[in-house]
C-alpha cells in the first residue's frame, strides 16, 4: 500500500508541475519509476519482434505467435504502444522475407487462430499490431512464380523477364546481380529480375493483376484485425537497378503505386498505419513517400543519433529535426483521412548492427542514444533486445539471436533454434535486468513512461534550441497547450548552462539541478523542463 501511495504522490507532483502557471521552478524533478503506469495515455513507442527468436510456447525451440501472446504483459510493462512482427507468412527461409503464401501463417509460428488470439489480447492491453508486408518480391517457390516459368501462363507477366537487349550483368539497386537464370537448360534461357537474391523474384507492378492481388492481400490482413503494415523494400517496387536509383520517374512510379495501395486499404480501415522501409540518406529523398504512406523509417536521423552519442557532440540534430518536422507537417496538411502521419525514428533494426555494438560497448553512450530517441517526435521503434543492451555484429544471423528471458540457459520458453545457448551470454537477460533498478531495461522503461506522462514528448512538434556548448543537444517539444525543453548532456563532464524555462519536470539522474534559469547536469544525463 505504501508503494501504491508513493506512485500516486509522484504523479500528483508531476501534474502540479505541468499545470499552467506553476511556480515550482526550484523544486527537484521527480524521475518516474520504471514500473509506474499512472496514465492511460499511449507512449507511441513501437517494438520490433522476430517471432522465431522471441518466446517458445510449445517446446520445439522456435518462437511462435502464442509465445508473443504470452509475453504481452512484458511489453505492456515496458510501456510500448505497438508491436511490429517481422514476417509471419509461410517461407522456406529462417527470416521469412521470401513468402510462399501471403494469406497464411508460417506453420512453425502457429496458425490463423493463434494470430487472432494474439490480436485480441494485444488490443485488450492497448497494444497495436502491425505485420511485415513483403510484396516487392515473392519466394521463387511461390505458386505464382512456379506458374510463371511457363511462358504461356498468365502469371508469366507477373514477373519481369530479360529481353534480347537486356544487360544481364547489370547490378541491382540493392547491390547484387539483378538478373537470374531459371536454370531450365536445355530449354531457351530465361532470366528474371530479383533485386535482392535469386530466391526472391521481383513482382511486376506494371501488371494490373499484380496490383489487385497485393491489394487483396492488404485488405485480407486488415479484415483479420491488424492495425497496419511495415512495408518492406518500399522504394524498390520500381527502383530495381542501380541506374534507376534517384531518377524522378522511378520515384513517381513508386508514389503512384503506394497512393493506390493506401486508397484501397482505406475502404477497409481508414486509419490503418503504414510505415515504409525507404532506405535513403536524406529527409529530402524520403519526403515524396510521406504523403502516400504517412510514415517512413528515418534512416538519416538514426545515423545522426548514433554519431552524436558516439562522439559526445551535437552534429546538427536540432536543425535536422526541424527539417523532418516540416516535411511531415507539409505531408499531413496535403493529405485527407484519419490515418497517422508522423516520423518513425529508430536506432537499429534487424539488418543493422545492434546499437550497443555500433557504440563499441559503451553503456553510457547507449543510454544517451536511447534518451534522444525516446524524446523525439513520431513513433520511435525499438528492436527487440535493444532495451537490454544485447550486442550483435554482422552477419545477419548474429543480429537476430534468441532473446534471453532468464539467467538459466535452458529455462522454459527459451528459444534455441540457432543451437543451445551458452551458459554465459554477456550476462544479459530480462530476468537480471528487471531485478536491477539501474539497468538499461529500467532506463528504457522510465523514458518510455515519460512519453505517457508528458503529452508534448509524445505529440508535440519540435524546434531547435541553440546551445553554444560542446556536448549538449537541446530541442523544444511543442503542442497547442504546452511546451517543454529537452536537454541532453552527451559528454562525460558536468555542464552548467542557461535554460529558458520555469520548472524542472523530469531528470534521468538525481544530481540534475535547476535554479534561476540555470541548469546543472552531471555527465550523460537528460532533463525535461517546462
Amino acid at each position: 500500500m505504501l508503494r501504491f501511495r508513493w506512485f500516486h504522490w509522484q504523479a500528483l507532483l508531476l501534474a502540479l508541475a505541468l499545470a499552467p502557471g506553476s511556480h515550482a521552478a526550484n523544486a527537484p524533478a521527480v524521475p518516474l519509476p520504471a514500473t509506474t503506469v499512472s496514465s492511460s495515455e499511449s507512449s507511441g513507442v513501437y517494438y520490433e519482434i522476430f517471432v522465431r527468436s522471441w518466446f517458445d510456447s510449445n517446446g520445439d525451440g522456435v518462437g511462435d505467435l502464442n509465445g508473443v501472446t504470452a509475453k504481452l504483459d512484458y511489453l505492456q510493462q515496458l510501456g510500448v504502444s505497438g508491436i511490429w512482427l517481422m514476417p509471419i507468412n509461410p517461407s522456406p527461409s529462417y527470416h521469412g522475407y521470401d513468402v510462399t503464401d501471403y494469406q497464411n501463417i508460417q506453420p512453425e509460428y502457429g496458425n490463423l487462430q493463434d494470430f487472432q488470439r494474439l490480436l485480441a489480447e494485444a488490443h485488450k492491453r492497448g497494444i497495436e499490431v502491425i505485420i511485415d508486408l513483403v510484396v516487392n518480391h515473392t519466394s521463387d517457390r511461390h505458386p505464382w512464380f512456379q506458374a510463371a516459368l511457363n511462358r504461356k501462363d498468365p502469371h508469366h507477366d507477373w514477373y519481369t523477364w530479360a529481353g534480347p537487349k537486356t544487360d544481364l550483368r547489370a547490378m541491382s539497386a540493392a547491390g547484387g546481380p539483378a538478373w537470374h537464370d531459371v536454370g531450365t537448360a536445355p530449354a531457351p534461357a530465361q532470366h528474371y529480375l530479383g533485386d535482392f537474391a535469386a530466391a526472391m523474384p521481383d513482382l511486376n507492378y506494371d501488371q494490373p493483376a499484380v496490383r489487385q492481388a497485393v491489394i487483396r492481400i492488404g485488405r485480407f490482413w486488415l479484415q483479420q484485425g491488424v492495425d497496419g503494415f511495415r512495408l518492406d523494400a518500399a522504394r524498390h517496387i520500381y527502383d530495381d537497378l542501380q541506374t534507376d536509383t534517384g531518377k524522378p520517374v522511378t520515384v513517381r512510379k513508386n508514389i503512384v503505386w503506394w497512393t493506390e495501395f493506401r486508397q484501397a486499404l482505406s475502404t477497409v480501415k481508414p486509419d490503418s498505419y503504414l510505415v515504409g522501409e525507404v532506405t535513403q540518406p536524406s529527409i529530402e529523398q524520403l519526403q515524396p513517400y510521406l504523403k502516400p504512406l504517412g510514415s517512413v523509417f528515418d534512416f538519416p536521423l538514426a545515423e545522426q543519433l548514433i554519431k552524436c552519442a558516439d562522439r559526445e557532440r551535437d552534429s546538427g540534430i536540432g536543425a535536422l529535426l526541424e527539417r523532418i518536422d516540416h516535411a511531415y507537417r507539409s505531408a499531413a496538411g496535403n493529405r485527407p483521412g484519419p490515418s497517422y502521419v508522423g516520423d518513425a525514428p529508430f536506432l537499429s533494426n534487424h539488418d543493422q548492427e545492434r546499437v550497443i555494438s555500433q557504440l563499441h560497448g559503451n553503456a553510457q553512450h547507449m543510454r544517451m542514444a536511447a534518451a534522444m530517441l525516446l524524446t523525439l517526435p513520431g513513433r520511435p521503434f525499438i528492436y527487440y533486445g535493444e532495451e537490454l543492451g544485447v550486442p550483435g555484429h554482422k552477419p545477419d544471423l548474429q543480429l537476430r539471436q534468441p532473446l534471453r528471458w532468464q539467467r538459466a540457459a535452458n529455462a522454459p520458453g527459451q528459444t534455441h533454434w540457432q543451437g543451445p545457448l551458452a551458459a554465459e551470454d554477456h550476462g544479459i537477460s530480462v530476468e537480471a535486468e528487471q531485478a536491477d533498478p539501474d539497468s538499461l531495461w529500467s532506463y528504457y522503461s522510465r523514458l518510455i513512461h515519460w512519453r505517457m506522462q508528458v503529452s508534448a514528448l509524445r505529440d508535440g512538434s519540435v524546434r531547435n534550441y541553440a546551445v553554444d556548448q560542446a556536448g549538449i543537444v537541446a530541442y523544444e517539444r511543442i503542442t497547442a497547450s504546452s511546451r517543454v525543453l529537452v536537454i541532453h548532456n552527451l559528454s562525460g563532464t558536468s555542464q552548467t548552462l542557461p535554460a529558458k524555462a520555469n520548472t524542472l519536470l523530469l531528470s534521468s539522474k538525481p544530481r540534475i539541478a535547476f535554479e534561476q534559469q540555470r541548469l546543472s547536469m552531471p555527465p550523460y544525463s537528460t532533463a525535461v523542463l517546462q
